[in-house]
């Protein structure tokens, strides 16, 4: 585990979490910081076929974070686990660079062959709290993984994807800038789950036909609230 490591990841940490004031509260504070280090160790043990001191390593370090990565799980490089509470990595998952995941988010699988079961995550992704990516497939690089979503299909580079199951939301990039940073995967504009924004927008259109239909019948009774 070198030092550039422990430097980059401290350093991510304090240009994501504004609640993070200093490296030494960092190193000292975050158990996401903490899990990904023993992963790397349990990780690196993996490799060299010591898979039972591996997985009694990372069975330690769930016990002392709260945080399950399995030791054959594959990182890449300045990973965030914020807050890290209830986080599941299965065996065969994939995680790019700088990506940020927040609690209890699972990548798990749905298959209980001994093939690739779980889900690879691009670079520059958000996995919103609660996010469960399911089975082996592909979240593309800049993707927005909403909060409690469940993701059982590909999402595509750049794309915004919540609810249950995930369906793509509008997402507006800024041409030749990398895409903001969205807490909790979710842009303000696509809180609301397309099928929920759908059904709002029906029910607005009904309580217009219904004040229609009152006027040209004469009808003095207010139409139904689109919130009835």
């Amino acid at each position: 585990m070198s030092f550039m490591f422990l430097r980059e990841s401290v350093r991510a940490y304090r240009e994501r979490d504004p609640a993070a004031r200093s490296d030494l509260e960092v190193l000292l504070c975050y158990p996401g910081l903490h899990a990904v280090i023993g992963h790397r160790l349990a990780h690196f043990l993996w490799r060299y076929r010591r898979r039972l001191t591996a997985r009694l390593l990372s069975h330690i370090s769930r016990w002392l974070t709260g945080i399950e990565i399995h030791p054959g799980a594959r990182i890449g490089r300045r990973l965030v686990i914020d807050h890290g509470m209830g986080v599941v990595i299965g065996e065969t998952a994939e995680i790019g660079d700088d990506v940020h995941m927040y609690h209890q988010v699972t990548l798990g699988t749905t298959s209980f062959d001994r093939v690739k079961r779980h889900p690879t995550i691009g670079s520059n992704v958000i996995l919103g709290a609660g996010a469960k990516i399911l089975g082996a497939i592909v979240v593309g690089d800049g993707a927005r993984v909403g909060s409690n979503a469940v993701v059982l299909e590909p999402v595509p580079a750049g794309m915004t994807v919540v609810g249950i199951p995930a369906r793509p939301v509008d997402r507006k990039p800024v041409a030749g800038r990398r895409p903001a940073f969205d807490a909790y995967g979710t842009p303000a504009e696509a809180a609301l789950d397309p099928l929920l924004r759908d059904i709002e927008s029906l029910r607005a259109e009904l309580a217009e036909l219904e004040t229609r239909v009152a006027r040209l019948a004469g009808d003095p009774c207010p139409a139904r609230s689109a919130a009835d």
